[in-house]
């Protein structure tokens, strides 16, 4: 845009500020934003002084349409205000923090509100402004700490739990007032204040605070916790978990299926769906309160925290049900950090859930299933004595009879609950793997879309628990035809591939070389229930790996999943993985993938490009160099924050090359280096842990095998 146009645009958006309409004024202040963060504010001189001119003007459309676009500048460019700028005196925030302090009082909510949001924003950057002004911050948190106005006491809250997780020591002349107000408004009408205040035990427990300052308030504060882990009767989980395990899964119940792209570290997460049922809110806030002050106070919390759990438990009658729920939740969250108290009672514990498994409502099961799966490792342990496997055995059994049951979220809890008991169980599963496998492959009849993944994953969890137990024909035969009948069930295009490769993920990963031709033949089969596509049969395995080479457009999701299809089956297939490298050209498909725009597409071929320098490094060696070379300039891009899941998977590929290779990684050895000294000298400022520790990895790995380059940077 021309320079005279977006002047015109400065002068034209000024006086609108004190707009009449609120909209208008909104708009304004969006639109300031924006262009301070493409041209900062050296290149609108006017907005600073008339930001203030409007807020020392008393009109209150003004006041309010200045603060509106000073929030907007804090909440998405802070440290433009904290910076120095030629030709004025100070700061910006100099002169707007002693201004936004003196909102703190005005009659107005709506100023008392932006003003404090505003300063919010910078209590994790702590300009010097704020630091010697931290006092008058405080005292006005204070006075406004009972205000009338809900949003504003939210805000209060957020700032002690800001403060308290990253400048505790500004509040400990008064961590004693501060955690009796929050105490008081954890019990807030509002439960947005109610929430927000609640955040304040975990955060103050993270911040390793000295417990006994929090230790003569547990007697009050476990009650309000308990009390607000009872679901609301306006709980819209309440509502979704009424619905009936039969009827089809409607698509705004479902997550596009964007698949996760394959990331080596130890900052992977969980691929959650965004649905009701994983809201946060206060009640998982206060169970997860309650979890952390567990493992803080251990069995200290329990002569409060128990009499209350068996009251609730004691209840009965269908009303009740919600205050039973939640001392089997609160049971559950105390599992690990009171486990020491609990112990002599377990038996007995344990044997009061199972029958809850039965419950006649399902978000009892549902709890109750999680509760049971903290308890895993105990349960466990008593196979070696007859009560013990007897309890063992009636919990796997509920278990499996929750899988099939006929609600959707019982079958989700079920499913994760019975994935904690295998990895706990291990090989004790074997002499009922024939009976877990049927209750497995029942459920691929019974789930609609959103748990059939989940059923996968079980599959999947198992094979790691019991090892080479699964990999006989006998369990094969219960196993392979969900897969037949998966693929035979697909009669859309884009859902079916994608279904597909995960299924042959997970199974590769199983049932090593049992996969290969059952990889093949479904990949067959897709060919032959989509009639509409134009792929040769044989041409079907490269039909997952390169489309566009067979006439199919380009589908960003499809390349991710194949991949990481092909990843899984290096990881069950080893080295037996070499057949299909050379026979699909594989090496010459993963380098375009390596280059592709898409980093979603990058990040899954830079895992694979590892797994295969792992199991079949000699086929890499034709275009070795150009891998290094790629590799290499994902850690060189300045984007490396936007970019850290791409940049972690190219730097574990390029250690695990190295160790494959040796000395022909020598061309970019001192390339890497200049990459992987910063990003291990900025530890913690916004770089991902995983890239963190594969860094220093990958730096190791080099210096092993190239130690004449890498010591003169050391």
């Amino acid at each position: 845009m021309l320079p005279v146009y977006q002047q015109y645009i400065k002068s034209e958006l000024l006086p609108c500020l004190g707009a009449a309409d609120r909209h208008i004024r909104s708009t304004v202040g969006t639109i300031i934003s924006v262009v301070v963060q493409l041209g900062g504010v050296l290149g609108w001189p006017e907005l600073l002084q008339a930001l203030v001119n409007c807020l020392n003007s008393n009109d209150l459309n003004h006041m309010e349409g200045a603060m509106d676009a000073l929030s907007k500048i804090c909440e998405d460019i802070p440290q433009v205000l904290d910076s120095d700028i030629p030709g004025l005196a100070e700061r910006p925030i100099n002169v707007f923090l002693p201004i936004l302090f003196q909102f703190f009082q005005s009659p107005h909510p709506s100023l008392r509100k932006i003003s404090l949001g505003c300063v919010n924003q910078y209590i994790m950057l702590m300009p010097s402004a704020l630091y010697v002004s931290m006092d008058r911050y405080l005292q006005g948190l204070f006075v406004l700490a009972n205000d009338p106005t809900a949003e504003v006491r939210k805000l209060v809250c957020a700032a002690f739990v800001q403060l308290i997780e990253v400048h505790p020591s500004f509040l400990e002349p008064h961590l004693r007032n501060v955690i009796e107000y929050m105490l008081q408004v954890n019990k807030d009408t509002d439960d947005e204040v109610a929430l927000e205040s609640c955040e304040f035990w975990s955060a103050y427990c993270d911040a390793q605070l000295p417990p006994e300052n929090l230790r003569e308030f547990l007697p009050r504060l476990i009650p309000v916790l308990l009390s607000n882990m009872v679901y609301a009767d306006d709980d819209e989980s309440v509502v979704e978990a009424e619905e009936d395990g039969s009827l089809p899964d409607r698509d705004q119940d479902l997550k596009p299926r964007f698949h996760t792209s394959r990331f080596h570290g130890s900052d992977d997460l969980e691929d959650d769906d965004d649905d009701v049922v994983n809201v946060w809110n206060l009640r998982k806030c206060s169970a997860a309160a309650l979890d952390i002050l567990s493992n803080v106070f251990g069995d200290e919390i329990l002569p409060t925290l128990m009499p209350i759990v068996q009251a609730k438990l004691s209840t009965s009658g269908d009303e009740a049900w919600k205050e039973r729920e939640a001392a089997v939740l609160a049971l559950g969250a105390i599992g690990e950090g009171c486990i020491i108290g609990l112990y002599p009672h377990l038996p007995e514990i344990v044997s009061f859930l199972i029958p809850l498994l039965d419950d006649n409502f399902p978000l009892i099961r549902s709890i109750s299933c999680w509760t049971l799966s903290r308890f895993s490792k105990f349960i466990v342990q008593g196979i070696g004595h007859q009560k013990g496997y007897e309890q063992f055995d009636k919990v796997l059994m509920g278990l499996l009879g929750r899988i099939l049951d006929s609600n959707k979220r019982v079958q989700e809890a079920a499913c994760s609950a019975f994935a904690t008991l295998e990895e706990e169980a291990a090989e004790e599963l074997v002499p009922r793997l024939e009976i877990i496998l049927k209750h497995l492959v029942c459920a691929f009849g019974r789930y609609q879309r959103r748990n059939l993944r989940i059923v996968y994953d079980a599959i999947g969890t198992l094979a790691e628990a019991v090892g080479g137990e699964l990999n006989q024909p006998i369990y094969l035969d219960i196993l392979m035809p969900p897969v037949n009948y998966q693929v035979a069930a697909i009669v859309k295009f884009r859902q079916g591939p994608v279904s597909t490769a995960r299924v042959l993920y997970i199974y590769s990963t199983c049932f090593g070389y049992w996969i290969l031709p059952i990889c093949r033949t479904c990949i067959s089969e897709v060919h032959r229930y989509h009639p509409k596509s134009t792929i040769g049969k044989d041409n079907c395995f490269l039909y997952l790996v390169d489309p566009v080479k067979v006439g199919v457009q380009y589908d960003k999701e499809f390349i991710v999943c194949s991949l990481d299809l092909l990843s899984g089956l290096a990881e069950g297939l080893g080295s037996g993985i070499e057949s299909l490298v050379s026979q699909y050209c594989l090496r010459d498909l993963l380098l375009h993938c390596c280059m592709d725009d898409a980093s979603d597409v990058r990040q899954s071929a830079f895992a694979l490009l590892g797994d295969l320098a792992r199991v079949c490094p000699v086929h890499l060696h034709p275009r070795l160099s150009e891998f290094l070379d790629v590799a290499a300039k994902q850690l060189e891009t300045p984007k490396l924050k936007e970019m850290v899941s791409v940049a972690n998977n190219a730097c574990w590929a390029i250690g695990e090359l190295a160790v494959k290779v040796r000395q022909e990684v020598s061309p970019i050895v001192v390339r890497v280096i200049s990459c992987l000294v910063p990003i291990l000298q900025h530890a913690g400022q916004g770089i991902g842990k995983s890239l963190v520790e594969n860094s220093a990895i990958t730096l190791g790995r080099l210096a092993w095998v190239c130690p004449e380059l890498v010591s003169p940077h050391m």
